[in-house]
């Protein structure tokens, strides 16, 4: 953690003074400590604090290594005089905070600018963006988990089972194989419902002839992972199959094509130009992918608007779809590691068509 601390210290201007991180996942990013909404950090050039109130106190001072840790009794005043001791004139906020909590800084803090710029965030999310080893090797642990979480499930769907019921075994799946959360809120949609990109389970329950999408991820250490698998239930008519090749056609060749030193929408082409020249134009809504780690939707994107370069050590996904309204839909996706001369797919679930 305190790599990360001096990472951010670099990529700061030279006269950087002070940064207050108020936000969840930058908090667990500079201190590996996952307190949900609680705790203030500081981190000055000399010294990072912690300041954090008596529910999490005790489990802080034995876990956060990297910082001088503080029971909090008025946090914003605590903040001051700390500022005050090391003489600091000049605050970084994320731009994340809202506005209501940025002006509490500002009242308790005169004499201090406070810069909510977005320079902070930009230079913690450049952080974030490119993966250590130790946060690759927490992705791979997740997707192990969903993978063994996808091959459960081939063998719980059949007709009759409801969407509700099947979203919910896979959470208890996941949680029950390692997972400390679920990466997100499980996707477990049939029929024509599969027509809908981010469809929520409900009642309905699973017919032959159905496809089935699952989108799902387990999370482990505070790491995400996300993987979408559309399967047949009985059978698929040869339109269902003609659909189906199409994405896994588009989904592999961007698998083939995506390395370092690509614009984000450079790689998302190669998908629309496979899925439009098939006549499927319209029929793909969203972008090809985002990045994953602390969050499930991280910067940078595959999509037709991002010029951003994806650099090596990124973990993106790459979920391409096509959706037929009222009809059915089909989105295969992995998530991926990128290196310089490609990329590596984390998981090891199979992509053919698969009739149960």
């Amino acid at each position: 953690m305190k790599q990360r601390t001096e990472k951010l210290l670099a990529a700061m201007p030279r006269d950087f003074e002070a940064a207050l991180i108020s936000t969840d996942v930058n908090r667990f990013y500079f201190l590996g400590f996952d307190s949900g909404d609680a705790g203030t950090v500081l981190i000055l050039p000399e010294k990072t604090y912690f300041i954090i109130d008596s529910r999490y106190i005790e489990i802080a001072e034995a876990t956060v290594k990297d910082a001088e840790v503080i029971l909090e009794k008025k946090a914003l005043e605590q903040v001051r005089e700390l500022l005050t001791d090391h003489s600091v004139k000049r605050l970084y906020m994320e731009d994340k905070a809202t506005v209501a909590y940025a002006n509490r800084v500002r009242e308790a803090l005169p004499g201090v600018e406070v810069d909510t710029s977005a320079l902070l965030s930009d230079a913690v999310e450049a952080l974030r963006a490119v993966k250590s080893k130790e946060e690759l090797d927490a992705i791979r642990r997740a997707q192990a988990i969903t993978d063994a979480c996808f091959a459960h499930m081939l063998d719980y769907i059949k007709p009759g089972v409801r969407e509700i019921d099947a979203a919910l075994e896979m959470e208890l799946f996941m949680r029950g194989h390692g997972a400390g959360k679920i990466a997100f809120d499980t996707i477990f949609v049939s029929g024509a419902k599969t027509s809908l990109p981010h469809g929520v389970p409900g009642e309905k329950r699973v017919d032959a002839g159905d496809f089935v999408t699952m989108d799902f991820g387990a999370r482990v250490d505070g790491y995400c992972t996300d993987m979408t698998r559309t399967v047949a239930v009985g059978s698929a008519t040869d339109e269902q199959r003609a659909v189906y090749d199409t994405v896994l056609k588009a989904q592999l060749a961007c698998c083939a094509y995506a390395r370092a030193g690509q614009e984000g929408r450079a790689v998302d082409k190669v998908a629309r130009d496979i899925i439009y020249g098939a006549g499927y134009e319209g029929f793909f809504g969203h972008g090809l992918g985002h990045a994953v780690g602390i969050e499930i939707h991280e910067s940078p994107r595959y999509s037709p608007s991002c010029a951003d370069i994806v650099r090596a050590g990124m973990v993106m996904t790459i979920e391409p779809g096509i959706y037929l309204p009222g009809r059915f839909g089909v989105r295969i996706e992995d998530t991926v590691f990128v290196r310089e001369d490609g990329c590596e797919i984390i998981g090891t679930s199979p992509k053919e068509l698969i009739v149960l």
